[in-house]
């Protein structure tokens, strides 16, 4: 424990280059006498670390000290933080600096944890495409990945609807969600999301562009996504849900947000615990799946087309499964359901 705690606070001054004992702890979170006694420790190993007095003062390295890990190369490095995933990794290209950079991890380990990628790769295995998907890599991705590390400005042609669109990017990063891989760039003033299978052709526009280190990839695909899940729910459907129905929406994928919203606004609940609702979704086609899925644990109220639908649905299951026979051809079946 104590082991790991003097790595970080020698990476720490290496990333900052001065901190406070106080900055330290907070970061840490161990107390500022801990952090006394951790500088003390570094400097009896060897560890060039000294102290800055005065209000401007802290913790530096002397010298621009810093650790090595058997000679990482900065592609091989920045290639560590996609080691996890071996196959995206792979299609942007960059399959021979994660295996460089494992192999020198490796090196760099102590025999008693040299087993430890084996050990990895016997219990984890990332499987990234959706069933019944094309797995390969979109042909654009290594050359849209390359125009990423680099912030290189870059033209795209690119498919859309029966035509096809060029347009002069910066292209900021690179999303991988559900097996499809889509570019966030800037476009002019603003960001915008390309699909990289719809990619026809990325040609060098000349130079490179300033990246706004403020830009929060993770964060704007967030909020992206969620508003496009949002825009698709066009529909809204009144129903009667019993409590059975109601947890069925947590998991229900029609309704990214049924479970919420139709919980918030939910009536209070009657003498069965069955409430009424309001149910935010695409369509009525949509609804009167998600609908049939949850049989009789929801009853339509309104819009009057959908209820009028559920409700011939009913009636052919009620003749299809009806009566002591289980049906018009149930008495001409066996139990095992020949004839």
């Amino acid at each position: 424990m104590r082991a790991s705690r003097l790595i970080s606070v020698v990476l720490l001054l290496q990333a900052r280059e001065a901190m406070t004992a106080a900055e330290l702890a907070r970061e840490l979170e161990v107390s500022e006498r801990t952090v006394y006694r951790d500088v003390l420790a570094l400097s009896a190993a060897g560890v060039p670390v000294y102290a800055d007095r005065g209000r401007a003062g802290g913790y530096r390295l002397l010298g621009g000290y810093r650790t090595r890990l058997t000679g990482l190369t900065r592609d091989e490095a920045e290639a560590l933080f996609l080691a996890g995933l071996p196959g995206p990794a792979g299609d942007m290209g960059l399959a021979d600096a994660v295996a460089s950079a494992e192999l020198k991890v490796l090196a760099a380990l102590p025999p008693a944890l040299r087993d430890a990628p084996a050990r990895a790769g016997q219990r984890f295995h990332l499987d990234v495409p959706g069933w019944f998907r094309d797995a390969s890599p979109p042909p654009r991705l290594a050359e849209l990945a390359r125009a990423v590390w680099g912030d290189r400005v870059v033209e795209l042609r690119y498919r859309r609807g029966d035509g096809e669109v060029v347009r002069r990017v910066e292209p900021y990063g690179l999303v991988l969600k559900s097996g499809t891989w889509y570019l966030v760039a800037r476009v002019g003033d603003g960001m915008r999301t390309y699909r990289v299978d719809r990619v026809v052709d990325v040609a060098p526009s000349g130079g490179t562009f300033d990246r706004d280190e403020g830009f929060d990839l993770g964060g704007y695909w967030g909020e992206q996504a969620e508003a496009f899940l949002r825009s698709m729910q066009r529909t809204r459907v009144r129903v009667r849900l019993s409590p059975a129905g109601l947890r069925a929406l947590r998991s229900a994928p029609e309704t990214p947000f049924g479970y919420a919203e139709a919980t918030a606004a939910a009536g209070a609940p009657d003498g069965d615990g069955w409430v009424v609702t309001w149910l935010p979704i695409e369509s009525v086609d949509v609804a009167y799946d998600l609908v049939l899925r949850l049989g009789p644990e929801v009853e339509v109220l309104d819009p009057p087309e959908l209820r009028g639908r559920v409700a011939a649905a009913a009636a052919r299951l009620a003749e299809l499964y009806g009566g002591p026979g289980g049906g018009r051809e149930g008495h001409e079946r066996t139990g095992d359901g020949q004839r």
